[in-house]
């Protein structure tokens, strides 16, 4: 259980964003949110981490998609920018997620090689072994529906296991599809709907309320202006 704490040693607000498409999404609603970070922060050769921002006592972390959620559990951020993938598969009950920023939509997805899917019929199913890089969710979806799941944790290239006999199916995220079907798998199920989030830590949004809650204000009138 994360020992939250509500604030960084400096005092600042630290807002934690995830690296790679979504941020890219991000960005117009943080400048709408008047948030606008040093000029590192969109500079590709870039190895900072931190940014300082246009507003005192707020930074910036950029941080992978999958860290986000574990930095606000734990205090070391304030406010995060996460997929709802993340906050269900981790489950940290030290999160809220109050405000769906509609960017980052994808979904996750049951996969298999085309020749399979054409005699296998999943109603059928006692038991799968997928791999995954969300057991928790993988095995919560097959076990409502009496389904044993037992997962190989990947964390990407979940598309080459099948046909190297790792597995015969895959839980993954999917955006375009086209990586699945260039490795010849084929969706056969939705597991869930994916967008990104902004997620607060609880005990900083009760010792913090007017300063977190002004935040998650701007960002929920960006999205309604954006």
């Amino acid at each position: 259980m994360p020992d939250s704490q509500n604030r960084t040693d400096d005092g600042k607000l630290v807002i934690a964003v995830p690296k790679g498409r979504i941020l890219k999404e991000l960005r117009p609603l943080m400048t709408h949110a008047g948030l606008e970070p040093e000029a590192d922060f969109d500079d590709p050769k870039s190895r900072k981490l931190q940014f300082e921002t246009n507003v005192p006592g707020v930074s910036l972390i950029r941080v992978r998609s999958f860290d986000v959620a574990t930095f606000v559990a734990f205090g070391a951020a304030q406010i995060g920018v996460a997929g709802n993938d993340v906050l269900m598969e981790f489950d940290y009950p030290e999160i809220y997620a109050p405000l769906d920023l509609g960017i980052g939509g994808c979904h996750i997805a049951v996969a298999e090689p085309a020749e399979l899917s054409s005699v296998d019929d999943p109603a059928r199913w006692s038991h799968v072994r997928v791999a995954t890089k969300y057991p928790n969710i993988t095995r919560q979806y097959f076990a409502a529906r009496g389904v044993q799941a037992e997962c190989i944790h990947l964390n990407g290239a979940m598309e080459l296991a099948p046909g190297l006999g790792l597995c015969r199916r895959i839980v993954d995220l999917v955006s375009t599809g086209d990586t699945m079907r260039a490795n010849g798998l084929v969706e056969i199920e939705r597991v869930a709907e994916v967008t990104s989030r902004l997620a607060v830590n609880r005990a900083a949004l009760k010792t913090r309320s007017e300063e977190i809650t002004a935040w998650i204000d701007r960002f929920r009138e960006a999205v309604d202006a954006v």
